[in-house]
């Protein structure tokens, strides 16, 4: 009976976030109330499971996407992305410009959300495919590839920072480990297969063929861009790589691991964009601060999906959801990592945000990822994959890439579609490979 319940309200969440476009974050304290009622909890323990799934959620993921947040909007606002863009363009040459453009959704991604990325990156995406003649699927296609990896698997993105929390796992690991499998998986999904796809004609639409591209003088220099950029990833992995190196008793081993904090990471990350991305470019104080409170707004709705997903995942665990699913679950001979990809993928499907699916797949299995001898890492990024995958029209970013390219449907699902599968597919081979060696 509790597997139908779950069963009832993923219907439930599809049906109304699909069909009825009704908001993701009223969605799932609907479909929360609903599991909580349909399983017998006392409503007014009801109303505390969603409280606290809410707030425990909350209470880490604020501080790092907030501040993820406005970090990207300081690259993106001083021409800093675009700095990154044009330089490594201009270094790889024609020849390799497809691994000038993964680089740079690579390194723009990762302080970045995926929208923001994708429509700071596009415009420089139809200059280069313009200027050099090549097709702008071939050029395009890689760019986004990275961003797509970055937004699944790394951390400090929504849904595997939020999954990360959920499962206690660690987050720098989680970042070393995704970095890992992004690397084959951008490669194949982005350069490889957009060289099969070269007949297939995309041409921007008018509104978006001349856009304001910043003067050489009105951006930032390469090297303090992508250090701005990359700052809090260096931060996090260096105190990843210090936990495996250094002795416990190492005598800075406190304040590397401090610094190293996602949330410290963060903060620092940004004061150090003020001055450079702003400051030191001759911005104003006032300027810059209107940059950083518009970059929140940006986030409040993902927050709230975030939260909503808590709650969604708290009364699973209350209402005993969760402990039955992982009673069945515990005899199987399935690898978990597989199950985990699996319900994100299947949820993926019928949902159609990423985010949406990771995070109710997570509530889902959270049990098995808790479990002993579970890596919980490798879980974020299992069902950070199977969210990637079998994009069609019920995802927003499908129709985002459809409408920029100017392609029918026909031609985004033979492109958009096989591109995100492709990642979902190499992102698990990655998990189970990278399983065998931890």
């Amino acid at each position: 009976m509790p597997l139908l319940i779950v069963s009832l309200g993923i219907i439930i969440l599809f049906i109304l976030i699909a069909r009825f476009k009704l908001n993701p974050f009223i969605t799932f304290i609907i479909v929360s109330i609903f599991v909580g009622i349909a399983e017998g909890m006392p409503l007014d323990s009801l109303v505390d499971s969603i409280q606290n799934g809410i707030g425990n959620t909350l209470g880490f993921l604020l501080m790092i996407l907030g501040f993820g947040a406005m970090l990207g909007k300081l690259v993106a606002d001083s021409g800093a992305a675009q700095r990154i863009t044009t330089k490594l363009v201009s270094k790889f040459g024609i020849k390799n410009i497809q691994w000038a453009l993964v680089l740079t959704g690579f390194i723009v991604g990762i302080p970045m959300f995926y929208s923001v990325g994708f429509v700071i990156l596009i415009p420089l995406v139809f200059t280069v495919a313009a200027s050099t003649g090549l097709p702008l699927i071939y050029v395009g296609l890689p760019m986004l590839a990275s961003l797509s990896v970055t937004h699944g698997f790394l951390p400090p993105h929504p849904a595997p920072t939020a999954i990360a929390v959920m499962f206690d796992a660690d987050l720098g690991k989680t970042l070393l480990y995704g970095i890992i499998i992004a690397i084959p998986a951008i490669i194949v999904a982005g350069p490889l297969f957009s060289r099969t796809i070269k007949n297939i004609k995309a041409t921007p639409l008018k509104e978006f063929v001349n856009p304001r591209i910043l003067e050489d003088h009105e951006m930032p220099g390469l090297g303090i861009s992508i250090f701005t950029a990359l700052l809090p990833i260096l931060l996090i992995a260096i105190a990843t790589l210090a936990d495996l190196f250094l002795p416990e008793n190492y005598y800075l081993k406190p304040i590397i691991d401090f610094l190293g904090n996602p949330v410290i990471a963060m903060l620092i990350a940004v004061l150090v964009a003020i001055y450079t991305l702003g400051l030191a470019r001759g911005k104003k104080m006032p300027e810059v601060m209107d940059s950083v409170s518009s970059s929140i707004s940006g986030i409040t709705m993902v927050l709230l999906i975030i939260a909503g997903a808590g709650a969604l995942k708290q009364v699973l665990i209350d209402s005993g959801v969760s402990d039955y699913i992982a009673n069945l679950l515990k005899g199987s001979t399935i690898s978990p990592l597989l199950l985990a990809w699996f319900i994100a993928t299947i949820i993926r499907v019928c949902v159609g945000s990423a985010t949406v699916a990771g995070l109710t797949a997570a509530g889902i299995v959270l049990p098995m990822a808790t479990s002993p001898g579970v890596n919980a890492e490798l879980m974020v990024l299992a069902i950070g994959s199977g969210s990637l995958m079998l994009s069609h029209v019920n995802d927003g970013g499908f129709w985002l890439f459809k409408e920029y390219f100017n392609l029918s449907v026909k031609d985004t699902l033979r492109t958009w579609t096989v591109m995100e599968t492709t990642v979902g597919v190499m992102g698990l081979i990655g998990v189970l490979l990278l399983n065998t060696f931890i």
